[in-house]
């Protein structure tokens, strides 16, 4: 049985790491393979979705639809980048961190995405990589930090050790991120300085897609005659003709009916599209569409979006607006927009109809990123109540005169009746897929705990690590922890990877607090690669970033989180 339970979670990073599959249906499917093959009972199956812990994380996203409209930190954010940059990392890093230690990570980031993005003191690639790290680091100092603490304080739980404290991770969380702050002060001048020229070629970063009509006058003339060279803040870059591309494209070049223009540069010159006659835009006539507001949103981690093209989600049906540019951080995409398989953190430049604001789904597929905001900011009596009734919870959980999950269930009644959320958007946004991953992780966890899966990897562990001792196997957890959360997502890291860790633990006769430790700071260590958290994703396209930059600025970050981390938990937490 242990055998195949390893083997089948070898497919299953496989399918992770690939990505074409979304986490959520991966991991439900898992569960419900290692229920029907008996791995697990239908008890287990039904209390890994029906978690206390899972429950407090729901609550807190919750609670976060309406914190993330507090206009507090958008405008402290203004004063915080002022100044030489390392000073505006330091500053901005320091607040970042503080905020995220107790609000969602990905609420911080959507709050502040647009004020830094469109702010022109610095560039916002020098600015918004630290601002993703920042917001990470923040989430490991304290019990609501992120959803990984939960997860792994559930885990610890249900196997009868004490729960974790709301403030017990700050030991060693926040001496690793000061440290890690330190370090990206310090290697800031590594950071791209990418800011987007206001002329001529460069634009900013969007490719705006134009389709010759059947009965358009351009068509049987060339670029030359057409006068579509030397346009005011566009440049023809391609044209796709018959799925072929012709690049660069010649002033001699003459079109043809039903060519595709592909034009790059200010998007805001958009209007000077409305002289040519025939000329469509994204399935339009260019002088109707480009009258229309333009809003740059990045498609969210809860979008349905991902892996799907515009035609497959009949996109102006759906949001009455059409898209006008894709961006991929700095990455060139060409050919048809229309065909390109969408991804999370995708840039997308949007002119949006009158309706646009009044559909329902717009804070589930978009963060925005220059244009006005999906929803009004709270006043200010409405943020002073909300963010005092939320410290309230968090000190009352904290002495514990009342349990998290009573209190945010409290908060979330208040926040109702006082119409700072409504139930259509607690519908709208209620995180289903992080149920369903979570859950889904935790069953798969159990699976791999009861049919012995984890004691096969353990003897390994004790194994390979067994001249080095309880310190070797303790480095070893960590080690393997951090590779699969830059594979696969930071919960079901720290789902995969507890029972594993506590089974070592009991084998080299350690206490298991600090190896149960160390899995949730290592679950929170992706800094490596865009993909691996949620918040470089959304920072990645408005930065226009490339890989590169995140294996630059992170190797030194993740090098330092690990030494201090590994060096300062079982100094707090003994073996």
């Amino acid at each position: 049985m242990a055998i195949v339970v390893l083997i089948s979670l070898g497919l299953m990073l496989a399918v992770l790491i690939h990505g074409r599959i979304p986490a959520m249906v991966v991991f439900s499917a898992w569960a419900g393979a290692y229920h029907v093959l008996g791995f697990i009972s239908q008890d287990d199956l039904l209390s890994s979705y029906a978690n206390p812990g899972l429950a407090v994380l729901v609550l807190l996203m919750i609670v976060s639809l309406a914190l993330e409209r507090a206009p507090i930190l958008d405008l402290a954010f203004r004063h915080l980048i002022k100044g030489r940059p390392r000073g505006a990392i330091l500053r901005m890093s320091v607040v970042t961190a503080a905020a995220s230690a107790f609000l969602n990570n990905t609420a911080v980031v959507s709050a502040l995405l647009g004020t830094i993005t469109n702010q022109s003191t610095h560039s916002p690639s020098r600015l918004l990589l630290p601002l993703s790290y920042a917001a990470l680091l923040g989430g490991i100092t304290t019990l609501v930090g992120t959803s990984t603490n939960l997860v792994v304080n559930s885990f610890a739980v249900r196997a009868g050790l004490e729960p974790i404290s709301m403030f017990q991770m700050a030991w060693v969380g926040i001496p690793v991120a000061l440290s890690c702050i330190v370090v990206l002060a310090v290697v800031s001048h590594w950071l791209p300085d990418r800011e987007p020229k206001r002329n001529g070629k460069s634009g900013n970063g969007y490719f705006l897609e134009a389709r010759v009509a059947a009965d358009s006058p351009l068509i049987g003339r060339s670029i030359e005659d057409n006068a579509l060279r030397n346009l005011e803040g566009l440049f023809l870059v391609e044209i796709v003709r018959n799925n072929r591309l012709i690049s660069p494209v010649t002033p001699t070049e003459v079109l043809e009916s039903g060519d595709t223009l592909i034009f790059t540069g200010e998007m805001s010159k958009m209007h000077v599209l409305e002289r040519f006659a025939g000329l469509q835009v994204f399935g339009n006539q260019a002088d109707t569409l480009l009258r229309s507001n333009l809003v740059e949103v990045v498609i969210s981690n809860e979008s349905e979006l991902a892996n799907r093209t515009l035609r497959d989600v009949d996109f102006r049906t759906m949001f009455d607006a059409a898209v006008v540019g894709i961006r991929r951080g700095e990455k060139r995409l060409t050919g048809q927009l229309g065909r390109i398989p969408l991804r999370i953190g995708d840039a997308l430049l949007l002119a949006v109809g009158k309706d646009f604001t009044q559909h329902r789904n717009l804070t589930r597929n978009f963060h925005v990123v220059g244009g006005a905001p999906l929803h009004p900011k709270l006043s200010s009596l409405q943020t002073v109540l909300s963010l005092s009734g939320f410290a309230a919870v968090i000190g009352l959980a904290a002495t514990g005169a009342l349990p998290l999950l009573a209190g945010l269930l409290i908060l979330l009644s208040a926040f109702v009746a006082g119409r700072l959320l409504s139930p259509g958007e607690i519908r709208r946004r209620f995180p289903f897929e992080l149920v369903l991953t979570v859950g889904g992780a935790l069953a798969v966890a159990r699976a791999l705990d009861a049919s012995g899966a984890a004691t096969l990897l353990t003897d390994g562990i004790r194994f390979a690590f067994n001249d080095l001792g309880v310190w070797g196997a303790f480095i070893g957890i960590y080690i393997m922890t951090v590779i699969l959360t830059e594979c696969v997502t930071n919960n079901a890291a720290a789902a995969l990877a507890f029972p594993i860790a506590l089974n070592t633990a009991r084998a080299f006769g350690a206490d298991p607090t600090p190896f149960v430790m160390i899995v949730a700071y290592a679950a929170s260590a992706a800094f490596l690669i865009p993909s691996g958290y949620q918040t470089h994703l959304m920072v990645y396209s408005p930065g226009r970033y490339r890989t590169l930059d995140f294996i630059r600025i992170g190797t030194p970050v993740s090098l330092i989180y690990g030494i201090v981390a590994v060096s300062l938990t079982p100094y707090v937490f003994p073996f």
